[in-house]
Parts: structure tokens; C-alpha cells; sequence
């Protein structure tokens, strides 16, 4: 019997399973950029340097990865110190429900405070409420201040 989701944090023996759910994410959000190669080879280099964690869960020990997170970490001025990014979370859709994107969502905070970090923010499209639910729930607040309601501005480079 298990106590919950097992998580862990992904090593480069884990590459193919963490670009397959991000390939799988971004299938599920009706994209089909970037390709799979370049996903995986996304991946491969991520694992190889200190500034991004990719988290996995699975139902335990042993068993496949039903879900993803990654956390990408740098030095904010602002912050006085580093500052976490909690740039994607995917459960599969059979694996939904069963409380994984909460584990990773307390694996994630866990894992920006063991590395110090100061600020942790993420991005969620405002129609996915159950999404906002779930981070709201873990203490995540729209805007970065009382009353603040921020917007991202964006714009592609090439």
C-alpha cells in the first residue's frame, strides 16, 4: 500500500521520461512546437546544469512517472537572491485527480527553499481554474503585492 506519490528529483537517467511528459504537456495544450527532438535535447542540456530541477511523481516507488515539474532558478537584484520559476506542471490526464500536481506542487516550494531561494512565482492561463485552485491553495496569490494584479508582456525574438 502506498502513502501517497512518490517524487523525486530527475537525474539524466530520467531525460526520456521528463521530455516525453513535457511532450505530452505540450500536446495536451494544442502545440506542436517545438518538436520532439528538440525537446529532448531541451532536457538533456537542462539536466546538466544547477540552474533547473525537473521533479517527477509516480504512484510509488519503482513505478513510471505520471507527472512532471520544472523549476528554473536564478539571482534577482530585487530579491536580494535567487528567485525560483515554477515553469511547468503536468499530470496525465488518467492520473489526474489523484493528487500529484499537489505533491509537486509542495515538492516544488521544498525544493526552492532547500536551495535558498527567496521568491517563487509561476504562470497559469486565467481560464484554468483548477490550476489557480491548486496553487492558491499552496499560498500563491495573483499579482506581486497587495492588490496587485500583474500582467505578463511577451514578445517572440525570432
Amino acid at each position: 500500500m502506498s502513502d501517497g506519490p512518490h517524487v523525486w528529483r530527475a537525474d539524466v537517467h530520467d531525460a526520456d521520461v521528463v521530455a516525453q511528459l513535457l511532450i505530452a504537456f505540450r500536446d495536451h495544450i494544442g502545440r506542436d512546437w517545438p518538436s520532439d527532438n528538440a525537446f529532448h535535447a531541451g532536457v538533456d542540456r537542462l539536466l546538466e546544469i544547477r540552474d533547473c530541477d525537473f521533479l517527477l511523481a509516480a504512484p510509488s516507488a519503482g513505478e513510471p512517472a505520471v507527472a512532471v515539474c520544472q523549476l528554473r532558478y536564478s539571482f534577482s537584484v530585487w530579491r536580494a537572491g535567487t528567485e525560483c520559476v515554477l515553469e511547468d506542471l503536468y499530470v496525465t490526464p488518467d492520473a489526474r485527480r489523484g493528487g500529484y500536481g499537489a505533491t509537486l506542487v509542495q515538492a516544488a516550494l521544498a525544493r526552492a527553499r532547500e536551495r535558498d531561494c527567496r521568491w517563487i512565482e509561476l504562470d497559469t492561463h486565467e481560464d484554468n481554474a483548477p490550476a489557480i485552485a491548486l496553487y492558491e491553495r499552496h499560498g500563491f496569490r495573483i499579482g506581486r503585492g497587495p492588490g496587485a494584479r500583474d500582467i505578463v508582456l511577451a514578445q517572440p525574438l525570432d
